[in-house]
């Protein structure tokens, strides 16, 4: 029987089944681009699932299309413990973004079946459906509707920009389960992840313990003006809405700022209507991203954030008013993670001699949603130059090896 305190995953082989992942949906700069249950996506879907049949694990799906592999325990009564995170990517996106939780998930089962270890719970891993949030809106949809945060109606009936719904796409790529949401019990679930940020590699750690998450809020925003011919109209009688949204978007990072060190806005899309080089902007459409770590101080950016838009309404800015549409599409409060998962990934990192630190999360992961029903931790791995959501994502495969490594410790710790 080998000795679990000595062992190890295979690194050369976690590395190579991430590879030959990123080959699916490959882009000319070295990324991916996996949208959410595309043909693309089902090509990695069956992929992996061929992967985590090869290393013993049962498959299901459930009504979202999240696939569950389980590893059978010695007691088949004790609620699973999970891994897991995400295959779809951003439409340039990179190599490591959620693949490598998956990945290093399943590099534990394989570790697990090459030396016939059997842990007293049951383990699972876990490929949730659309965490990017990319192509169907909301974000985290897979791991939202198996928590019950939302309803699977509402996800089966969302629309990409063709019209086209998850449920037929689901069907389309062979992925629609009968497995019922929201989902079975777990006993924890832990999710190995790249930091997407820039702090682990600055201070030369290999392993983040991930505490819990910042509070997010995702706002629409449609700013209405009026449409003119660009020669005629005289400045002062224009209602340009572009110049009335130039506004917000400064409002957005003046905002952030003043809620440093923890705040975070970014206006990630504008689009103008009718889009013509001689034509006022008559209408805008935007997105806003803000986020802090304490949820009082994201209801007092919410409020001068609103307050920023009455004063658009009004004319305080610009001169003339403009019609307002603030929308929330989603929002969550910052979460803390189970104090016990933490500290056993906090163990494994000392007692393998990787160089630690605590750190909260700034990005969403279906981890925040599956905490709110469950134990749940995170582990961090550096990223180079803290770049994701970017074809240039890249990590080094020594820190993808550590971070599977505490995943194994902290599985095996937790399935007895």
């Amino acid at each position: 029987m080998t000795n679990t305190q000595t062992l190890s995953i295979n690194g050369q082989r976690l590395w190579q089944s991430l590879m030959d992942l990123a080959k699916i949906g490959a882009t000319p700069k070295g990324g991916n681009c996996r949208l959410a249950l595309t043909p693309l996506d089902g090509q990695g879907r069956d992929l992996v699932v061929g992967w985590m049949k090869d290393a013993g694990l049962d498959i299901t799906v459930d009504q979202v299309g999240n696939i569950f592999g389980r590893r059978p325990g010695k007691n088949p009564d004790l609620p699973p413990i999970a891994t897991g995170s995400h295959i779809d990517t951003q439409p340039t996106g990179g190599k490591f973004d959620g693949c490598y939780g998956v990945m290093a998930g399943l590099e534990v089962m394989r570790t697990l079946q090459d030396n016939n270890i059997q842990t007293e719970a049951p383990l699972e891993l876990i490929i949730w459906t659309n965490e990017e949030g990319t192509r169907f809106v909301p974000v985290m949809m897979g791991s939202g509707v198996f928590t019950g945060v939302f309803p699977l109606e509402k996800a089966l009936s969302a629309t990409d920009k063709e019209g086209k719904t998850v449920h037929d796409e689901l069907v389309n790529i062979d992925y629609a389960g009968d497995a019922p949401v929201p989902g079975h019990k777990l006993g924890g679930y832990i999710e190995a992840h790249i930091e997407q940020g820039p702090v682990l590699e600055a201070e030369d750690k290999v392993i983040g313990v991930v505490t819990g998450s910042l509070s997010l809020r995702w706002y629409d925003v449609r700013i209405t003006g009026m449409e003119a011919h660009a020669g005629p109209t005289p400045m002062p009688l224009r209602r340009d809405s572009l110049y009335a949204a130039s506004y917000l978007v400064q409002d957005v990072v003046h905002i952030a700022n003043d809620f440093s060190p923890d705040g975070r806005g970014t206006v990630g899309e504008i689009h103008a209507f009718p889009c013509s080089r001689n034509v006022i902007p008559g209408e805008i459409k935007m997105t806003i991203d803000m986020r802090h770590v304490d949820s009082k101080a994201i209801e007092q950016m919410d409020a001068q954030l609103r307050a920023a838009c009455e004063d658009l309404r009004t004319g305080k800015r610009t001169g003339y008013k403009v019609d307002v549409e603030l929308t929330d599409v989603q929002q969550f409060a910052s979460t803390p993670f189970d104090t016990d998962l933490v500290d056993a990934v906090e163990k494994s990192a000392r007692q393998r001699g990787y160089g630690n630190r605590r750190i909260v999360t700034g990005a969403g992961h279906d981890a925040v949603y599956v905490a709110t029903v469950a134990p749940t931790a995170m582990i961090f791995v550096p990223c180079k130059d803290g770049i994701s959501h970017n074809e240039l994502e890249d990590a080094k495969p020594e820190h993808l090896e550590a971070g599977a490594n505490v995943l194994l410790d902290t599985m095996l710790d937790h399935a007895g």
